[in-house]
C-alpha cells in the first residue's frame, strides 16, 4: 500500500466511526435491544467498508527473503567477472538501442555479481508447484532456472531442475538463447508455465530454462536462478518479465513493488519484497522520488559524492546510477572508489603505473590545470589519451598499457583538481595523490578494513534527488568470518563501466539496506526513504 493509500484507509475507518456515533445520537428515544441492534448493524458495516476499501493491505503481495552471511571467498570470485553482454541473434532478438549510442554497444549490459548476493526468495514454477530459491534482481528483467534437460554442467547438479513433464500448466516454447559472461555463459531455451510469487500466480509466464550454465558463478552460487525486476527494454529475447504479467493480469493494484532489507546479521527474517505498494512498518518519515532517467535498468541521476563533509568532487554535475537488488556492493568508477577507500582507511593493491605517471606528468599536470586547461584535455596534451593515430604493428601488451597510463592519468586529473579547488599546497597534493595510487583497488581482490577503526570512519553520503543519504561505518563496512578469523571488507567496489553505457554507478543491497526502496514503474519512478 502506498502512503497516500495508507492514509486513506485510516480516513475509512474515521468516517465509519463517525458514521456510529451519528447513529447512537439520533437513536435516544429507541429501546435498549433497539439501539443494541442498530450498533451491531453499523459495526458490521464499518468492516465490510475497511475489507472492501480498495486500498487496505490486502493488496500488498509478499514475498519473505532470506539473507545468508557473506563469505570472503564470494566476494574474491565475484569480482573476477567484470562484464556481462547478452549474445542474441538478430533475426530472433530486439536491437537495445535504447541502452547505448551506437550499434557495437547498444547491447551492452551491466555486470552481475551474483556470487556475493546475500537475499534470496522462494518461487515456485509449473502446477503442482516445483520450489527455487532465487535472487530478485532489478538489475535484470529474465526469469530463469536449471532445466531437467541440463545434463553436461555439473552447477545443474548442485541445484533444483525445473521438469516440465511434471507439470499441468507447461506449455512448449523452445526458442533458444544464450546469457554470455565473461567468464562463461548461460545457455537454454524458453518455456512457459505458471509462476508463484507469495499467495500471487502470473499466468503463463515466459522464462528460461538452463541447459548449459558455464559459468564458475552458477557452480558456486547459493541460488538457484534469477527472477529480473527490470523492465522489458533489456530482456533477452524480448520475454515479458515477471512484474509486468503480474500488473497486466490485474494480481497487483498499485505499478508499484518495494525492497526492505534487513541488515540485522542476528534477525531471522532477512528482509521482505512488496508487490503492489509498500508497507509502512519498513520506513521512517516520507520518500524522496527521483525520476528513471533511461528505461532498462532502475536508472536515475545521482549527485554529489561526499566523505564526511568533503565533496569528491566526481558527481557535482551529476551521475548515472542504477538501483540494483541483485549486487551486494556499491560500485562506482576506480577514481572516485580509490578515494572513497582511501580515506575509510581501507588497503588496497600498490599501483606501479599509478604512480609512475605522478611522478613523471604530475607537474604538468598541476601546470596545464593551473593554466585553465579543461581537464578533459590534460591528458591529451600530455600524449596519454591519443589512440588511433599509431601506424606500424604495436603488440597487445603495449595498447593495453597506454591504455592503463590515460586512465590513471585521467585519475590523477580529477584527484589534483578536487584538491586545487580547496588551495591546497602543491606538496599535500601530490602526497595525497601518491596515497590514492597506493589504496587503488584491485578488480581481482578486497579491499580490507581494520575493524577496530571502524568507530573514527566517517560517513559516505550520496546526494539523491537533492537530498543526502549518508551511510554510517557500520553500514558500508561488511563482515565475514568469526573470532579470530573476522575481516572487514569496503562495501565500495571499482566498477569501470565504458561509454557509452557508462560511467555507472551501480546502487547495490549495502544502500538498500540502509534505505527502504520503492520501484515505481507507473510513474517510472524511484522512492527511498530511511528504513526501519
Amino acid at each position: 500500500m502506498s502512503e497516500d493509500m495508507y492514509e486513506k484507509t485510516k480516513i475509512s475507518v474515521l468516517v465509519c466511526l463517525f458514521f456510529v456515533l451519528s447513529r447512537l445520537l439520533r437513536t435516544k428515544m429507541v429501546s435498549s435491544k433497539t439501539r443494541n441492534k442498530l450498533i451491531h448493524q453499523v459495526i458490521c458495516f464499518c468492516f465490510l467498508a475497511i475489507l472492501l476499501h480498495p486500498t487496505t493491505s490486502s493488496d500488498l503481495f509478499r514475498v519473505g527473503l532470506k539473507k545468508r552471511r557473506l563469505e570472503l571467498d564470494d566476494i574474491r570470485a565475484s569480482r573476477v567477472i567484470r562484464k556481462l553482454k547478452h549474445s542474441q541473434s538478430p533475426t530472433n532478438y530486439p536491437s537495445f538501442a535504447t541502452l547505448g549510442g551506437d550499434s557495437s554497444n547498444q547491447d551492452q549490459v551491466i555486470l552481475k555479481n551474483y556470487l556475493d548476493a546475500q537475499y534470496y526468495g522462494v518461487i515456485g514454477i509449473g502446477t503442482p508447484s516445483q520450489e527455487f530459491e532465487v535472487i530478485f534482481d532489478t538489475g535484470s528483467s529474465n526469469l530463469w532456472v536449471p532445466s531437467s534437460k541440463c545434463y553436461l554442467s555439473l552447477a545443474c547438479y548442485l541445484h533444483p531442475k525445473y521438469k516440465s513433464t511434471k507439470s499441468k500448466t507447461y506449455i512448449k516454447n523452445g526458442k533458444t538463447c544464450t546469457i554470455t559472461y565473461g567468464s562463461g555463459s548461460i545457455s537454454g531455451f524458453f518455456s512457459e508455465d505458471n509462476v508463484n510469487i507469495g499467495d500471487l500466480v502470473v499466468k503463463n509466464q515466459e522464462f528460461i530454462e538452463a541447459t548449459r550454465e558455464g559459468s564458475l558463478t552458477f557452480l558456486l552460487a547459493k541460488f538457484d536462478g534469477l527472477l529480473g525486476l527490470g523492465f522489458q527494454e533489456i530482456s533477452v529475447g524480448n520475454a515479458v518479465p515477471v512484474w509486468y504479467n503480474m500488473v497486466d493480469q490485474g494480481l497487483v493494484r498499485e505499478k508499484v513493488f518495494s525492497f526492505w532489507l534487513n541488515r540485522d546479521t542476528e534477525a531471522e527474517v532477512g528482509g521482505e519484497i512488496v508487490f503492489g505498494g509498500v508497507d509502512p512498518a519498513h520506513f521512517k518519515g516520507k520518500h524522496t522520488y527521483v525520476p528513471v532517467t533511461r528505461k532498462g535498468y532502475w536508472q536515475f541521476n545521482m549527485g554529489d559524492i561526499f566523505v564526511g563533509n568533503n565533496s569528491t568532487g566526481f558527481c557535482e554535475q551529476g551521475c548515472d546510477a542504477i538501483m540494483d537488488s541483485g549486487t551486494s556492493l556499491l560500485a562506482g568508477p576506480t577514481t572516485v572508489i580509490a578515494q572513497i577507500n582511501h580515506a575509510i582507511g581501507a588497503e588496497g593493491i600498490v599501483s606501479a603505473e599509478c604512480k609512475d605517471v605522478v611522478s613523471q606528468y604530475g607537474e604538468m599536470i598541476w601546470d596545464l590545470l593551473l593554466s585553465k586547461v579543461l581537464p578533459r584535455q590534460v591528458c591529451k596534451e600530455l600524449g596519454l589519451c591519443v589512440f588511433g593515430q599509431e601506424t606500424g604493428i604495436k603488440t597487445v601488451v603495449d595498447k593495453e598499457r597506454s591504455s592503463v597510463l590515460c586512465e590513471v592519468c585521467e585519475m590523477a586529473v580529477v584527484w589534483v583538481q578536487t584538491k586545487l579547488k580547496v588551495n591546497e599546497t602543491k606538496e599535500k597534493v601530490f602526497e595525497y595523490v601518491n596515497q590514492l595510487c597506493e589504496s587503488l583497488p584491485s578488480p581481482a581482490g578486497e579491499s580490507i578494513i581494520d575493524c577496530n577503526n571502524i568507530e573514527n570512519m566517517p560517513n559516505v553520503t550520496f546526494t539523491i534527488g537533492g537530498n543526502p543519504f549518508s551511510l554510517t561505518p557500520q553500514q558500508y563496512i561488511l563482515k565475514t568470518g568469526v573470532g579470530n578469523a573476522e575481516m572487514c571488507i569496503s562495501g565500495f567496489s571499482a566498477f569501470d563501466l565504458p561509454p557509452p553505457t557508462g560511467p555507472l554507478w551501480i546502487i547495490g543491497d549495502v544502500f538498500m539496506g540502509a534505505y527502504h526502496t520503492v520501484f515505481d514503474s507507473g510513474n517510472l519512478q524511484i522512492g527511498i526513504a530511511e528504513a526501519t
